[in-house]
């Protein structure tokens, strides 16, 4: 029957969607993945080889976004198909963005290896290690559809710029006391943003979980409401200011 094969060819590109979505999620883990490896090891060789891979995500990239918008225009889904679209289009952009930062951490690992290792650079390790996990936790709740996972992933995000921010310190020390120093150690800063940004991508898309499974919106508020003193207080009352007209 017509609508019988319909609905087939319906499920069959919502099962290549998730199909392609989560491929990508496996790329980009592999990807920080050997970025980290090449950032511990000083390989060039891995990390030229790592940034290849960036060509894959942004080719799936295409794919993802060629096959939303056919669903969108064509199906017309509704309720949690339609979550599940709207959704697919924001963690794909984060993955994509994801990739980029781990190109940039290997190109600025390339400019660190023609130079002497400078003690800094240690600290990237954990900060990388951090970055890996947060990653992976995110994807993982993705696949389970875990909201709670997802949700819980987010109270790591002030631990990790927490983190940087000792890094971007211990490397603004470094500076100071050895000016020869600069070129390496302005390196090793970037690479420290990147991995805090990869971090922050991870976050987007633990949101994006929760707003999969639940239908929540809960950008903005998340980590809002723990960090600024003033959103646990009630609204103040606003006193209209002589000759303006309140609204």
């Amino acid at each position: 029957m017509p609508t019988s094969r319909t609905s087939k060819v319906y499920e069959h590109e919502l099962r290549t969607l998730r199909e392609k979505l989560l491929l990508m999620g496996s790329l980009v883990e592999e990807m920080i993945q050997k970025a980290s490896t090449a950032l511990a090891t000083r390989d060039t060789g891995l990390a030229k080889a790592t940034m290849r891979l960036d060509r894959r995500i942004n080719s799936l990239e295409c794919e993802v976004d060629e096959l939303c918008m056919r669903i969108l225009a064509t199906r017309q889904p509704v309720a949690s198909d339609l979550r599940f679209v709207t959704t697919a289009l924001k963690i794909v952009t984060d993955l994509e963005r994801i990739g980029d930062l781990v190109v940039n951490v290997c190109e600025r690992v390339q400019e660190l290896n023609d130079e002497p290792p400078l003690a800094p650079a240690v600290e990237l390790q954990g900060l990388s290690g951090e970055a890996i996990e947060v990653v992976h936790e995110a994807l993982d709740a993705l696949v389970a559809r875990d909201w709670e996972r997802a949700k819980e992933l987010l109270t790591r995000d002030d631990v990790i710029d927490e983190h940087y921010a000792r890094i971007f310190q211990e490397v603004l020390h470094t500076m100071s006391r050895d000016p020869s120093t600069v070129y390496r150690a302005t390196r090793i800063q970037s690479i420290a943003k990147y991995l805090e940004r990869i971090a922050d991508h991870a976050m987007n898309i633990a949101e994006s979980v929760v707003f999969l499974v639940k239908g929540t919106d809960i950008r903005h508020n998340n980590r809002l409401k723990e960090s600024d003193p003033l959103s646990t207080r009630p609204p103040a009352t606003t006193t209209p200011t002589p000759g303006i007209r309140a609204r």
